[in-house]
C-alpha cells in the first residue's frame, strides 16, 4: 500500500522561503515594483517545484499530474513535464513490490525525452545517460546526489530496470529543489519590471529574466572538467562567493565574459542581482595572466584561453558592473589588473598606417573566421577604450581618460577608412577584399556609434534586414545559424538609428519563435538554432552534430530584456548608479509601455502612452533626488505643443537638436524627482 506522504514532510518546510542550502541569504525580500505585471514572472514562489503534467508513452499524451502514477514491468516509462525550465536536485517518493532500479533522465526539449538525458557533459560521445535509484521493495524516498545536480531541464523521464518481469512501482510526490539564485529567499522579488500593451513582448522580457535566474547558480555547481566519458557531474568550483552568473543552466555552467555583454545589462534592469555579476568578474581577475595581462576566455574549471574579444568583454563587463553599482571599491581593488589588460590589448594594435587591432587570440563566440584585422574585434576595442576612459575618470585619472578617448577616436577613423565597403554600404569582415559583411560587426558599429556619418548608420540598419527570415536573421559569419546573442546586439543597433519598428519586428520574429516553440521550455531562451528551425545550432561548428547539446536557457540570448527597457521604454543610467540618466522613448507601433529598475540611489521608473494615430503622447518618470537626466524626444511636428509639468516648453527650454536622415530629435535636461510631459 502506498503511503501518500507529501515530500514537504521529508524536507524542511522552510525551503518554501529559503535560500539554497547554507549560503548567505542576502537577496531582496520583496519585489521593488509590485503590480499586475508580476503574473508574467515564470519563477516559482517556492524552491520546491512539482511537475504540472504527466506524458504517457508511447504518444506522450499529456494529462495533469495527479501526484501519483504507476510503472509496471521492466522498461516501462513515463515522462513528467514541469511546464517550464527548472534545475537542481530532484526528490521522489515511490513504493515497489520487487527489486530493481528506477532511472531518471532529464531533458530541456521535448524532442529528446526518453531513457537518456540530453547532452551536457562536453565530451560529445552521445547523450548523458541516466542516474538510478536502486530498490528492493517497500517505500523509498530518493534524493539525487548533489554531484548529479541537473542544472536545466523541463522534462524528467522515469523508467524501470529490473530482472523481475512483474515488478511494479508507484510514483508520487516528485519535486525539484531549485538551485537558481541561491542567495534569494523569494525568487519573485524582481528589482525591475516591464509592461506594455503587447503580451508577446511582455512574455519575452520575462523569459529573459527567468533565463538569467536559471544562470545565477551556486559557486560549487560548475560542470566538471576534464569532461566525463559518460553521465555528468556539476560539482566543480566556479569562483568566489555564494552565487555567480554562468552562460547556461544546463551547460556550460561556467563564466563566459562575452555572454555577459548581453546578460549583465538584462540582469540589471530585471533581477537587479549584481552580486552574481561581481563574483563572475572577480574570478576573471583572479585567473588573469599577471605577466601578459590577458584574461582567460572563460572562468574555471573550463578556463579556456586565447580570445581577444572575450578579453575585452571582461573589460567592458567591469565598466557595466561599476556603472550599475557605483562599486568603486571593486574597481580600485582590480585597477592594476585592468591596466595590465588594457596594455595587453593595445599592444596588439598595428602601427600606422593601419592602426587596427591585430587579433592573435582568435577564439570567439562561434563565428567561422577570426584573426588579423577583424572588424568585429575592432568594434569591441573601440567600446573598450571609451568605457575604459569612464573608468579612468572614476579613478580620478583624467589624463589617462583623455588618452584612451583619443585612441578610440583614432581607431574609429581607421575602422571607417579601412573596413567600410562603400560600394555595398556596410562594414566588411576585415580590411581585405572579402565580400563577407557580418551581422556582428555591423550591429556593433551602430550600437557603439562607430560609424562616421548618420547616412552610413541608416544604410547599415537597412542592410541588416537582408539576413532576416521568418524566424530570425541568419548570420553570414556562421552560415545557416541564427544567433540570439548577435541578434541581441542587432535589436539595439536599430534603436541607435531610431528604427524602433525594426527592433520590435525582429524581437517578435526571433524571440517569438523561441518562446512559442512547443518543443522547447516555453519559459527560457535558446542558445541558438538553425535556419530550418531545428535545434542543431553549431552542428558543424564545435557541437559535433549533437542536436541535444545546445542550451535552452542561455543568458546571452536575453537582449530583449535590456533593450525593451533602455531602448523602447527608453530609461537607462549614464553615470554611477544613475547619478545621471537618460529617458529616450521610442514608440514604434506600441501604444503604452512602463517599467523600472533600482540602484543604490533608489528607484527609477517611467511610462509613456501614445495615441492610436501617433499624433500625441504623454510620458512621466520618477527618479531619485539629486540626480540629473537628459530627455530626448522626437522633434515637434506641425502644430504640436510640448508641456512639462503643465508648463509649455519653448525653444529656450531645448538644449540640443540632432538631425538624422528623415528624423530629428530634441533634448533637454531635468532634475530628479517626478516629471510629467505631454505632446499634443
Amino acid at each position: 500500500m502506498l503511503l501518500s506522504i507529501p515530500l514537504t514532510l521529508f524536507l524542511s518546510t522552510s525551503v518554501f522561503a529559503q535560500c539554497w542550502r547554507n549560503v548567505t541569504c542576502d537577496g531582496p525580500a520583496t519585489a521593488a515594483f509590485p503590480g499586475a505585471w508580476e503574473s508574467n514572472i515564470y519563477a516559482s514562489s517556492s524552491r520546491l517545484v512539482a511537475p504540472t503534467s504527466l506524458l504517457t508513452w508511447p504518444n506522450l499524451t499529456a494529462a495533469p499530474w495527479s501526484n501519483v502514477a504507476e510503472l509496471a514491468g521492466n522498461g516501462s516509462l513515463l515522462t513528467l513535464d514541469f511546464g517550464k525550465e527548472v534545475g537542481g536536485i530532484v526528490t521522489i517518493n515511490y513504493v515497489s513490490d520487487g527489486s530493481g532500479s528506477l532511472g531518471l533522465a532529464f531533458t530541456e526539449a521535448k524532442d529528446f525525452v526518453g531513457e537518456w538525458s540530453d547532452s551536457s557533459n562536453g565530451k560529445f560521445v552521445g547523450p548523458d545517460g541516466a542516474i538510478y535509484s536502486n530498490f528492493t521493495g517497500g517505500n523509498v524516498t530518493y534524493t539525487m546526489p548533489d554531484k548529479y545536480l541537473r542544472g536545466g531541464f523541463r522534462y524528467l523521464t522515469l523508467f524501470l530496470f529490473s530482472n523481475e518481469s512483474a515488478v511494479s512501482t508507484t510514483i508520487s510526490d516528485v519535486v525539484v529543489e531549485l538551485d537558481f539564485m541561491p542567495t534569494w529567499s523569494d525568487l519573485r522579488a524582481y528589482q525591475g519590471y516591464f509592461h506594455s500593451n503587447d503580451e508577446l513582448l511582455n512574455r519575452i522580457w520575462y523569459a529573459g529574466a527567468y533565463t538569467l535566474q536559471s544562470n545565477c547558480v551556486p559557486t560549487n555547481t560548475g560542470r566538471q572538467v576534464p569532461f566525463l566519458n559518460s553521465s555528468w557531474a556539476n560539482n566543480a568550483t566556479l569562483g568566489p562567493g555564494d552565487t555567480i552568473i554562468v552562460d547556461g543552466a544546463k551547460r556550460d555552467r561556467a563564466v563566459w565574459p562575452g555572454d555577459m555583454g548581453v546578460a549583465v545589462p538584462s540582469t540589471f534592469v530585471s533581477l537587479g542581482d549584481l552580486e552574481s555579476v561581481m563574483n563572475a568578474l572577480q574570478v576573471m581577475y583572479f585567473t588573469q595572466n599577471n605577466v601578459t595581462g590577458a584574461f582567460a576566455e572563460s572562468g574555471p574549471p573550463l578556463s579556456q584561453l586565447g580570445s581577444d574579444t572575450y578579453h575585452m568583454w571582461s573589460m567592458i563587463g567591469t565598466y557595466n558592473y561599476v556603472l550599475y553599482t557605483s562599486d568603486l571599491g571593486f574597481l580600485s581593488k582590480n585597477w592594476a589588473g585592468y591596466l595590465r589588460a588594457m596594455n595587453y590589448i593595445l599592444g596588439n594594435v598595428s602601427p600606422a598606417p593601419s592602426g587596427l587591432l591585430n587579433v592573435t587570440g582568435i577564439r570567439d563566440w562561434a563565428r567561422l573566421q577570426q584573426g588579423f584585422h577583424n572588424t568585429e574585434a575592432n568594434m569591441i576595442l573601440y567600446r573598450t577604450l571609451l568605457t575604459g576612459s569612464s573608468l579612468a575618470t572614476w579613478m580620478s585619472n583624467p589624463a589617462l581618460a583623455s588618452s584612451w578617448t583619443s585612441q578610440a577616436e583614432a581607431l574609429k577613423s581607421a575602422i571607417n577608412a579601412q573596413t567600410f565597403n562603400s560600394s555595398y554600404g556596410a562594414f566588411k569582415d576585415n580590411d581585405t577584399a572579402t565580400t563577407l559583411h557580418p551581422q556582428d560587426a555591423n550591429s556593433l558599429a551602430l550600437l557603439f556609434n562607430v560609424t562616421d556619418s548618420a547616412t552610413k548608420a541608416s544604410n547599415i540598419s537597412s542592410l541588416l534586414t537582408v539576413n532576416w527570415t521568418p524566424i530570425g536573421p541568419v548570420t553570414p559569419e556562421l552560415p545557416d545559424n541564427i544567433s540570439p546573442f548577435i541578434t541581441s546586439f542587432e535589436i539595439g543597433a536599430h534603436l541607435a538609428v531610431r528604427e524602433a519598428q525594426r527592433t520590435l519586428d525582429l524581437i517578435r520574429t526571433a524571440w517569438g519563435f523561441i518562446i512559442n516553440n512547443k518543443n522547447s521550455t516555453e519559459s527560457t531562451l535558446l542558445e541558438g538554432y538553425l535556419a530550418n528551425g531545428s535545434f542543431g545550432y553549431r552542428n558543424y561548428r564545435g557541437y559535433n552534430y549533437d542536436t541535444s547539446y545546445p542550451s535552452h536557457a542561455h543568458g546571452w540570448s536575453s537582449g530583449p530584456t535590456s533593450v525593451l527597457t533602455t531602448g523602447i521604454l527608453g530609461l537607462e543610467v549614464t553615470d554611477l548608479a544613475g547619478k545621471s540618466w537618460s529617458f529616450t522613448p521610442q514608440f514604434g507601433d506600441l501604444l503604452n509601455v512602463e517599467g523600472g529598475f533600482t540602484t543604490a540611489l533608489g528607484k527609477f521608473q517611467a511610462q509613456w502612452e501614445q495615441s492610436a494615430d501617433g499624433e500625441s503622447y504623454s510620458a512621466s518618470w520618477t527618479t531619485p533626488a539629486n540626480t540629473t537626466g537628459t530627455v530626448t524626444l522626437p522633434a515637434l511636428q506641425g502644430g504640436q505643443v510640448m508641456s512639462l509639468n503643465g508648463k509649455a516648453m519653448g525653444r529656450r527650454d531645448i538644449s540640443s537638436r540632432v538631425f538624422m536622415p528623415g528624423k530629428e530629435v530634441v533634448s533637454f535636461t531635468v532634475s530628479g524627482g517626478y516629471q510629467k510631459l505631454r505632446v499634443q
